[in-house]
């Protein structure tokens, strides 16, 4: 389903969101490890970069090379229209099922 995000893939998006026109890579990596405490290879992050491409959910450009990477550019990443509609309809949907959950959540 074209619409359809995971939950590795809505943190991506979310991420890039976040970071803005700072979203490269290892920018992008480093913020979900730091704020999910776990840890991620640079090949799942790049595997779903590369899915959320396809799905359209995501474009990408080349920034300018730099001598502090040795010559070598980053690859900086931009939500499209399409990502931000998935997030918002996958946003409605889990306010709907908390709120319909009647869950009690304690910090114990």
């Amino acid at each position: 389903m074209k619409g359809h995000i995971g939950e590795f893939e809505e943190l991506v998006l979310l991420t890039i969101a976040v970071l803005g026109d700072e979203a490269y890579g290892v920018a992008v990596l480093e913020d979900i490890q730091q704020r999910s405490a776990r840890k991620i290879s640079i090949g799942a992050l790049h595997s779903t970069i590369t899915r959320l491409e396809e799905k359209g959910f995501i474009t990408s450009y080349m920034g300018e090379p730099t001598q502090k990477r040795g010559g070598r550019r980053k690859r900086y990443f931009h939500l499209t229209a399409s990502a931000k509609q998935a997030l918002a309809d996958m946003k409605s949907l889990r306010n709907e099922l908390w709120n319909l959950s009647n869950l009690e959540l304690s910090s114990q």
